[in-house]
């Protein structure tokens, strides 16, 4: 029986190969983002631009369904005055009030516009979940634990990969992108330098906008992150700690015992 299921998992394995060679993803750059790492927290700054990129440029082809508007002003995320966010709000596109059948102006309590039609892109409220970089081989997600490629860096390569190539395949103009899987991706490259105006001051370079607009996308897939490393924290601290007490237990306890039953 052993034989029999080591045989079909070197078989399986065997066949594995020349499948994910094929269908091997994109070439994805490693970069530094300040929220990752046991000790990184979002960058306040850095996700405000990244909003900002989102609403003038990928708000157009977009949604964020999944994200409410109030959280714009959450500690560790953006950190928007109320005030700023409620005008926010009133500017996005209106919604449906369910109760009264209506349009009515949207507010802090209600969610990011979602698109959808001819032409409309996929909802990116999870995108820098549902994506990833380069996993290691065999997607063993080596690469994603130890560098922390993931997501961002993901979207940050897709958005400067663009060579300016582009080709048509069955009626539809194909553009060239090194980071997307096979190489061509119906997505017109969004981005051009000094598409946006910071506020800060920042030079808005195309790669400048993908880390920025990467590290906010990152945001609305993973608002708790912060919240997240500072348990998972403690509890590194109280394993610690437990190991510590249960080795000095153990030694007073029964090291005694341990020398008389070797004797």
């Amino acid at each position: 029986m052993l034989k029999a299921f080591a045989f079909a998992a070197v078989t399986a394995l065997g066949l594995a190969g020349p499948a994910l060679a094929a269908g091997e993803g994109g070439h994805i750059e490693d970069v530094a983002f300040p929220h990752e790492g046991p000790f990184g927290a979002f960058d306040q700054f850095q996700l405000q631009r990244g909003l900002q990129v989102y609403t003038e440029v990928c708000s157009a082809c977009h949604g964020l369904k999944y994200v409410p508007i109030r959280t714009l002003s959450d500690e560790g995320g953006p950190g928007l005055p109320e005030d700023q966010v409620r005008a926010y709000a009133a500017n996005l596109l209106p919604i449906m009030d369910e109760a009264t059948g209506e349009e009515r102006p949207r507010t802090i309590t209600d969610p990011f516009p979602s698109t959808s039609g001819m032409g409309m892109g996929p909802d990116l409220s999870l995108m820098a979940k549902a994506r990833a970089g380069f996993h290691g081989p065999y997607g063993t997600g080596i690469n994603q634990l130890v560098k922390g490629m993931g997501g961002p860096e993901y979207i940050h390569a897709l958005l400067t990969s663009y060579t300016g190539e582009d080709q048509e395949q069955a009626g539809v103009l194909l553009h060239e992108n090194t980071a997307f899987p096979g190489g061509w991706i119906s997505m017109a490259a969004p981005l051009s330098d000094g598409q946006v105006t910071y506020e800060d001051g920042t030079e808005a370079t195309v790669d400048q906008m993908s880390m920025d607009v990467a590290a906010f996308l990152m945001w609305t897939a993973e608002p708790k992150l912060m919240d997240r490393k500072s348990v998972g924290l403690v509890a590194v601290l109280f394993l610690l700690v437990l190991t510590a007490l249960l080795y000095l237990v153990n030694k007073r306890l029964w090291a005694p015992h341990k020398g008389k039953l070797s004797a």
